[in-house]
């Protein structure tokens, strides 16, 4: 007897893992006869949506500087040379050196918009629904995925760049030069270039997620009929 029960609970089990697994996957079609194409476009639309609402205020002057979100702290090297500075009555050139770092992330964002472009359009439907299943931020780690190494390639140069035209390679080099000659310090001569060029492109992803998480979210955030449709299927 027990072990007719056995095999009715293993039958049941197997049953309803099949059923749930075909639940999951007829999911995204079973919204008001909504397609497969419906579904990839409304996520693209979503992600459309990160970068010109989000993406787009990094931008902007002081973009990184004022919001809390992204800003550009020192790395931790540098971290005992700005409380250093500060001590000796430098607070003015410290708070320079913080603010052009993030003037540079400013300038390298502004060439981010047709790499996203083309990661988008490549969104299959396949991608599509595991986005859509997924969680708050799964477009944006998809996107991650797909952009940061060539973010970075094509943001790095920008920041070099940028460092020169604002000014931040000479107020660095006087900066931990300063610091270098003082008595009783260690020496530093980090790269702020990399390390700039890596926190600009979490304040990027980090906006993006933000639009995301409010279209998964907020009923009005859906700005769009599609938008609306195929985001119920999640809700």
């Amino acid at each position: 007897m027990i072990r007719k029960i056995l095999i009715l609970v293993l039958v049941f089990n197997l049953t309803a893992c099949a059923e749930l697994q075909q639940v999951v996957s007829q999911l995204p079609q079973a919204g008001n006869g909504i397609g497969n194409t419906e579904i990839a476009s409304g996520l693209r639309q979503a992600l459309d949506l990160g970068i010109e609402k989000q993406v787009a205020k990094l931008t902007q002057k002081d973009g990184f500087l004022k919001n809390d979100l992204v800003k550009i702290l020192l790395p931790e090297e540098l971290k005992k040379v700005d409380k250093t500075l500060r001590d000796i009555g430098l607070s003015k050139l410290a708070d320079e050196g913080l603010k052009v770092l993030n003037r540079a992330a400013e300038d390298a964002v502004k060439e981010a918009t047709p790499i996203f472009v083309d990661a988008i359009k490549g969104i299959t439907f396949a991608d599509a629904k595991n986005i859509l299943l997924g969680n708050n931020d799964a477009a944006t780690q998809y996107l991650t995925s797909k952009t940061q190494t060539a973010l970075y390639d094509k943001f790095n140069p920008v920041i070099k760049k940028s460092f020169g035209k604002v000014g931040a390679d000479q107020i660095w080099s006087n900066l931990i030069n300063k610091y270098n000659t003082l008595p009783f310090t260690s020496d530093v001569n980090p790269d702020l270039t990399d390390y700039v060029t890596g926190e600009a492109l979490k304040g990027v992803y980090t906006m993006i997620a933000i639009e995301e998480k409010d279209i998964r979210t907020k009923l009005s955030s859906r700005t769009t009929d599609l938008l609306k449709k195929v985001f119920a299927l999640q809700d």
